[in-house]
């Protein structure tokens, strides 16, 4: 007896491994998936401008990076007690001016150098809703609590979607030819927005990636994976969602996790995530006696998986 329906997976051709460089961009969703990957040490930078929930946002931002364009004074302002910039999470915002350039110039030199060397690229969209500043016409990618009554709100068509993933994967092209796109809509539901008003903006984005998808057919290095789908017909249930009602809950995360790792990472890279697992729970455990030589044995212990890994992966670094 079936008691759920499955959402057809397919292995994919160039998989990720231990020696992949991997850029996570989008919602909080990209959250989730890039937190597992940091979790099990593969070699990942995720969201250095904090979560970015529509294509338009991770759009400026990519390209103001590819073409090395520094943050100034023009692109912060003071509100609150703290400064800001709409390109950027509120997780960037500081009390000092300069600090905050700092974040983000940095972040640009990061983000910058990741996308040259990225073999594989994941972009979680989370919506189709922007936010317009009145008084430019220019879409942010975060509103930082200033008076709504500075920005008109707009749901972005199929067509303006599209064309700015185009200008993404075109714009990252010109200096990285060989990186594979992973793009995912995020199962988290945007409900502030209106309940019809969330499907008609997860809609629009599954439409613009298939026809973009579509559009480049001939292109073997851009593909979809499904985890507004598998949350939608796999995990139809509330027992899967946070109190809130709209963010998967941790098993749910687990779940599309399993499927995402039974697509995209590569076999052999199992057994050194169980090898990281197990010192990942060794440092988190805490022992009811830290002197006792049961415990000095153990950290031993811990302190040699760690030593094999590192000499494998150097780049492998362990908080204890």
């Amino acid at each position: 007896m079936k008691l759920q329906t499955q959402v057809p997976l397919h292995t994919a051709d160039n998989q990720i491994g231990y020696q992949s460089q991997l850029l996570i961009l989008g919602s909080c969703f990209a959250e989730n998936i890039g937190s597992k990957l940091d979790y099990f040490k593969f070699q990942t930078l995720q969201n250095p401008y904090g979560i970015l929930f529509h294509p338009i946002a991770i759009e400026r931002l990519v390209l103001r990076a590819i073409q090395e364009k520094k943050y100034t004074e023009e692109d912060i302002f003071f509100l609150n007690e703290r400064w800001h910039c709409f390109d950027a999470h509120s997780d960037l915002s500081d009390a000092s001016k300069e600090k905050i350039l700092q974040k983000l110039n940095e972040g640009l030199v990061n983000l910058h150098q990741q996308l040259v060397k990225s073999t594989h690229i994941l972009i979680t969209l989370g919506t189709a809703w922007v936010y317009k500043r009145n008084s430019t016409a220019s879409v942010v990618a975060n509103c930082h609590k200033v008076p709504q009554k500075e920005f008109s709100k707009e749901l972005f068509t199929v067509g303006e979607i599209r064309k700015s993933l185009k200008n993404t994967i075109e714009g990252i092209q010109i200096i990285n030819k060989n990186a594979e796109f992973i793009f995912t809509v995020s199962p988290v539901r945007h409900l502030k927005d209106g309940f019809v008003e969330n499907q008609r903006s997860k809609s629009h984005l599954i439409t613009a990636i298939q026809n973009f998808l579509s559009f480049r057919a001939e292109s073997k290095n851009i593909s979809y994976f499904p985890s507004y789908e598998i949350m939608m017909d796999e995990l139809r249930d509330y027992r899967f969602y946070e109190a809130d009602m709209i963010h998967p809950n941790k098993v749910a995360v687990d779940y599309i996790w399993e499927k995402f790792l039974e697509v995209w990472l590569l076999s052999k890279a199992h057994p050194v995530m169980e090898k990281v697992d197990q010192v990942q729970k060794g440092i988190a455990h805490r022992p009811f006696n830290s002197e006792s030589e049961q415990h000095q044995i153990f950290l031993k212990s811990i302190e040699k998986k760690i030593a094999y890994l590192q000499e494998e992966y150097p780049y492998m670094k362990f908080n204890k």
